[in-house]
């Protein structure tokens, strides 16, 4: 076998070299531990359907998205599907592109809602389902995949806001998944919207349930229920994810920095307002405006934003979201 560096001579890697040579060895590392077929078989079935998903999000990198959850079982004529089907509506009248697991019920109507043009679908492979829905079906906006985890790394990965609909095992799954990754912080601060219909409180249950079964207990923090927000209003779930980003970008980590880009920076008098109210959230030190770091400018990280920079405790994700909200609160020119 030729060495890894060998292998990868050639191509335009530039900064990605690294990380893929770190890909290569793991691979060859696997081969060496004589892994049983089947392992060998998930592996790279699993590398397959990632590289097939990556490659078709691709051209669409920098257009917002938003992944609704959601019954495939829900029928045209139920109100929780004209419900899916405005609120995809809205998003994609603001310039957001909807994603899906691109089956029936829920996942057509938000699909028919933002329109094909506006629709991507992560379908899964059952024996009970007959593939895409007719609004995604051959278009090249979808991606079929065979195992549920790399499904629903897509359907996260991609996505800058998060609409949930009533639905069943599955639907639950992606959901608290998707509330589990945000609150251990693998996966950046996202807005979170739990949609019901008037008079039918799905969500409102679950959120009973946390507060009775899980805040109650002290298994979840209180602050973790501000993580998501329940309504039966479209307008008002739609205004919750535009409205995420209205002055707050993005969070990079630097070293053990944790650095929040915005639009406009905050006022000396809103910087103290964030220390007094949030200076917990710092392991040590303060909370401080910051240019970009090295990391940034060597990759052209969004070095036109402000920024503020600590060192973040790590587990108070729901106290993050406020700050967030904070920093939302500042006017913007």
């Amino acid at each position: 076998m030729p060495p890894i560096d060998d292998l990868l001579d050639g191509m335009d890697l530039g900064r990605n070299r690294r990380v893929a040579a770190q890909l290569l060895e793991s691979a060859f590392a696997l081969f060496s531990d004589h892994p049983d077929v089947l392992d060998l078989k998930i592996a790279a079935a699993a590398l397959e359907e990632m590289r097939e998903a990556f490659k078709m999000f691709a051209p669409f990198h920098d257009i917002p998205k938003v992944t609704i959850f959601g019954s495939a079982r829900t029928q045209m004529a139920d109100p929780l599907y004209l419900q899916a089907r405005q609120v995809a509506s809205l998003l994609a009248e603001a310039g957001w592109m909807v994603v899906t697991g691109a089956g029936p019920g829920i996942m057509q109507a938000g699909m028919e809602g933002a329109g094909r043009e506006k629709s991507i679908g992560v379908s899964i492979r059952l024996p009970f389902e007959q593939g895409a829905n007719p609004v995604i079906a051959g278009d090249v906006k979808y991606v079929s995949m065979k195992y549920f985890f790399t499904r629903k790394l897509m359907l996260v990965k991609e996505s800058k806001g998060f609409v949930c609909l009533p639905g069943g095992f599955g639907t639950l799954d992606e959901t608290f998944e998707l509330l589990t990754l945000t609150q251990t912080g693998k996966g950046l601060p996202v807005p979170i919207v739990f949609l019901d219909t008037p008079g039918d409180p799905y969500w409102e249950t679950v959120h009973d349930f946390v507060g009775r079964q899980l805040v109650e207990r002290g298994l979840v923090s209180p602050a973790d229920t501000e993580l998501y927000l329940v309504t039966d209003d479209c307008q008002t779930a739609a205004d919750e994810v535009i409205g995420f980003y209205r002055n707050y970008d993005s969070i990079r980590f630097v070293g053990r920095l944790t650095v929040m880009r915005m639009k406009q920076g905050p006022t000396d008098a809103q910087l103290a307002a964030l220390n007094e109210r949030f200076g917990h959230l710092c392991t040590n030190g303060r909370i401080d405006r910051a240019s970009p770091f090295e990391p940034e400018r060597k990759e052209n990280d969004k070095l036109d934003l402000a920024r503020i920079a600590f060192t973040f405790v790590k587990h108070s994700y729901g106290d993050m979201r406020d700050l967030i909200d904070t920093v939302n609160s500042f006017v913007v020119a």
